[in-house]
């Protein structure tokens, strides 16, 4: 009796302790790549918008990645900035949201994409720990050297992100590096020379990818069966 007991109050206690993990959410135009030098897998079709937190001290990468409105053409483009630095103490279960410094939205897209500004607050209003650092790398280098693949240094001595002492409470974004160059890909024309195949079919999967984030639950079903029928 006293054995089952006990395992009860241990699966009990580990239920509550996942039960009380803290939360942060990010909008639609953000998108994770690494929590604690892990990569954080995602789908090209499923944006992944919550990250589970323990309590403690999190390093979270994450990057600005959006569509818009191309300003010399009729076409779309996608601008993403290089990745930056989220130092995070996640307290109890407290739910965390990041969101642009300026507003609930981008207004500006190529340009906060050079720097990106960003804040956290927390649900019930209470402060939070943080401190956000920029980067000047592209992605392919920041998960080379994150998964040290090129002998290079850590992701923390590459993206400057350790830091020391106490973080300062509700800290605004505070770059440490120079803007990084914004990557805008413009949609490409259907009368595109063949030559440039690969990229035609490297920005036709981008916009396949952006129209079903945007699509709700029905116009996916729909796509879905008419996409098996195709094959």
């Amino acid at each position: 009796m006293k054995l089952r007991l006990t395992a009860s109050a241990i699966l009990a206690l580990l239920s509550t302790s996942s039960v009380f993990a803290a939360n942060l959410t990010i909008p639609m135009s953000f998108e994770y790549l690494a929590l604690d030098g892990k990569e954080i897998e995602t789908s090209n079709f499923n944006h992944k918008s919550e990250l589970a937190l323990s309590e403690g001290v999190h390093k979270i990468a994450i990057r600005y990645h959006d569509m818009v409105d191309d300003e010399f053409s009729d076409s779309q483009s996608f601008v993403k900035s290089s990745p930056f630095i989220l130092t995070l103490k996640a307290e109890g279960d407290n739910e965390y949201i990041l969101k642009p410094a300026d507003g609930d939205y981008v207004k500006k897209p190529k340009e906060f994409a050079k720097t990106p500004q960003v804040v956290i607050t927390r649900a019930d209003k209470g402060q939070v720990n943080y401190q956000v650092e920029l980067t000047q790398l592209k992605e392919t280098t920041f998960l080379s050297q994150l998964f040290n693949g090129n002998k290079g240094p850590d992701v923390e001595t590459a993206a400057a992100a350790v830091t020391s002492g106490n973080m300062a409470a509700n800290q605004p974004v505070a770059p440490v590096s120079q803007p990084s160059p914004v990557s805008a890909m413009t949609m490409p024309a259907a009368s595109k020379a063949s030559g440039q195949g690969g990229d035609s079919a490297a920005h036709a999967q981008q916009m396949l990818q952006y129209w079903w984030l945007q699509a709700d639950e029905a116009t996916r079903k729909e796509f879905m069966s008419w996409a098996i029928k195709q094959l």
